[in-house]
Protein backbone atom coordinates (compact mmCIF):
# COMPACT_ATOMS: atom_id res chain seq x y z
CA UNK A 1 0.00 0.00 0.00
CA UNK A 2 1.62 3.10 -0.79
CA UNK A 3 1.85 6.32 1.75
CA UNK A 4 -0.49 8.92 2.37
CA UNK A 5 0.80 12.18 0.89
CA UNK A 6 0.24 15.58 2.59
CA UNK A 7 0.37 17.95 0.00
CA UNK A 8 1.99 21.88 1.66
CA UNK A 9 0.09 23.68 -1.31
CA UNK A 10 -2.76 22.48 -3.68
CA UNK A 11 -4.79 24.73 -5.91
CA UNK A 12 -8.38 25.29 -6.97
CA UNK A 13 -10.16 24.22 -9.85
CA UNK A 14 -10.23 27.90 -10.76
CA UNK A 15 -6.87 28.64 -10.08
CA UNK A 16 -5.80 25.45 -12.43
CA UNK A 17 -7.86 27.02 -15.25
CA UNK A 18 -6.06 30.29 -14.60
CA UNK A 19 -2.91 28.37 -14.74
CA UNK A 20 -3.32 26.35 -18.01
CA UNK A 21 -4.59 29.59 -19.76
CA UNK A 22 -0.42 31.17 -18.76
CA UNK A 23 1.11 28.54 -19.35
CA UNK A 24 -0.71 28.35 -22.99
CA UNK A 25 0.38 31.94 -23.71
CA UNK A 26 4.01 32.39 -21.86
CA UNK A 27 5.35 28.63 -21.30
CA UNK A 28 6.35 26.86 -18.21
CA UNK A 29 5.55 29.15 -15.12
CA UNK A 30 6.91 28.85 -11.61
CA UNK A 31 5.06 30.43 -8.29
CA UNK A 32 6.76 32.21 -5.67
CA UNK A 33 5.20 33.90 -2.78
CA UNK A 34 7.64 36.25 -0.27
CA UNK A 35 5.81 37.42 1.97
CA UNK A 36 6.41 40.69 1.95
CA UNK A 37 3.75 43.98 1.21
CA UNK A 38 1.55 44.56 -1.05
CA UNK A 39 1.84 42.51 -3.96
CA UNK A 40 4.45 39.87 -2.33
CA UNK A 41 1.64 38.73 0.24
CA UNK A 42 0.19 37.06 -2.96
CA UNK A 43 1.28 34.25 -4.69
CA UNK A 44 3.22 35.19 -7.77
CA UNK A 45 3.58 33.77 -11.00
CA UNK A 46 6.33 34.02 -13.51
CA UNK A 47 8.28 32.72 -16.50
CA UNK A 48 10.69 29.91 -15.14
CA UNK A 49 13.45 31.31 -16.75
CA UNK A 50 12.76 34.60 -16.31
CA UNK A 51 12.53 34.70 -11.48
CA UNK A 52 15.36 33.80 -9.95
CA UNK A 53 15.04 31.69 -7.01
CA UNK A 54 17.20 32.00 -3.86
CA UNK A 55 19.08 30.04 -1.51
CA UNK A 56 16.80 31.49 1.39
CA UNK A 57 13.48 29.95 -0.41
CA UNK A 58 11.92 26.65 -0.26
CA UNK A 59 10.20 24.56 -2.91
CA UNK A 60 6.73 23.67 -0.72
CA UNK A 61 5.22 21.82 -3.91
CA UNK A 62 3.47 21.83 -7.01
CA UNK A 63 0.44 23.24 -8.63
CA UNK A 64 -0.03 21.69 -12.04
CA UNK A 65 2.93 21.75 -13.37
CA UNK A 66 4.19 24.77 -11.93
CA UNK A 67 6.74 24.68 -8.85
CA UNK A 68 5.75 26.81 -5.93
CA UNK A 69 8.34 28.52 -3.78
CA UNK A 70 8.59 30.83 -0.55
CA UNK A 71 10.96 32.32 1.49
CA UNK A 72 12.26 30.41 3.98
CA UNK A 73 11.57 32.65 6.58
CA UNK A 74 7.67 33.33 5.23
CA UNK A 75 7.81 29.36 5.96
CA UNK A 76 8.13 29.46 9.39
CA UNK A 77 5.04 31.08 9.71
CA UNK A 78 3.13 29.14 7.73
CA UNK A 79 4.44 25.70 8.08
CA UNK A 80 1.41 24.64 10.39
CA UNK A 81 -1.11 25.38 7.29
CA UNK A 82 -1.98 23.84 4.19
CA UNK A 83 -1.75 26.56 1.57
CA UNK A 84 -4.83 26.97 -1.06
CA UNK A 85 -4.34 28.69 -4.34
CA UNK A 86 -7.45 30.34 -5.69
CA UNK A 87 -8.08 32.82 -8.40
CA UNK A 88 -10.82 35.26 -8.06
CA UNK A 89 -11.75 38.50 -10.08
CA UNK A 90 -9.26 41.30 -9.35
CA UNK A 91 -5.86 42.76 -10.34
CA UNK A 92 -2.68 39.88 -10.01
CA UNK A 93 0.77 41.27 -8.52
CA UNK A 94 2.39 44.01 -10.53
CA UNK A 95 4.54 42.00 -12.22
CA UNK A 96 2.59 38.38 -11.90
CA UNK A 97 1.88 36.73 -15.17
CA UNK A 98 -1.99 37.11 -14.23
CA UNK A 99 -2.26 40.96 -13.77
CA UNK A 100 -4.12 41.43 -17.00
CA UNK A 101 -6.90 39.00 -17.25
CA UNK A 102 -8.86 40.20 -14.57
CA UNK A 103 -8.00 37.22 -12.49
CA UNK A 104 -5.16 37.34 -9.59
CA UNK A 105 -4.12 34.08 -7.51
CA UNK A 106 -4.91 34.14 -3.69
CA UNK A 107 -3.68 32.00 -1.37
CA UNK A 108 -5.95 30.57 1.45
CA UNK A 109 -5.43 28.43 4.44
CA UNK A 110 -6.12 25.36 6.42
CA UNK A 111 -3.95 24.34 9.74
CA UNK A 112 -2.81 20.57 9.41
CA UNK A 113 -4.31 17.96 12.05
CA UNK A 114 -2.15 16.09 14.19
CA UNK A 115 -1.41 12.96 12.02
CA UNK A 116 -0.73 15.38 9.32
CA UNK A 117 1.69 17.34 11.32
CA UNK A 118 3.45 14.73 12.12
CA UNK A 119 3.77 13.17 8.47
CA UNK A 120 4.98 16.37 7.67
CA UNK A 121 7.70 16.57 10.31
CA UNK A 122 8.94 13.37 9.02
CA UNK A 123 8.92 14.97 5.22
CA UNK A 124 10.80 18.89 5.20
CA UNK A 125 10.64 20.98 2.65
CA UNK A 126 12.86 20.81 -0.03
CA UNK A 127 15.54 23.57 0.10
CA UNK A 128 16.77 25.70 -3.02
CA UNK A 129 20.47 24.86 -3.46
CA UNK A 130 22.44 28.51 -5.12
Amino acid sequence: MAEKTIERVVATPAALELLATLVARHGPVLFHQSGGCCDGSAPMCFPINEFMVGSVDVKLGTIGDAPFYMSESQFAYWQHTQLIIDAVPGNGGMFSLERPTGLRFLTRSRLYDDSESAWLDQHPVERVVS
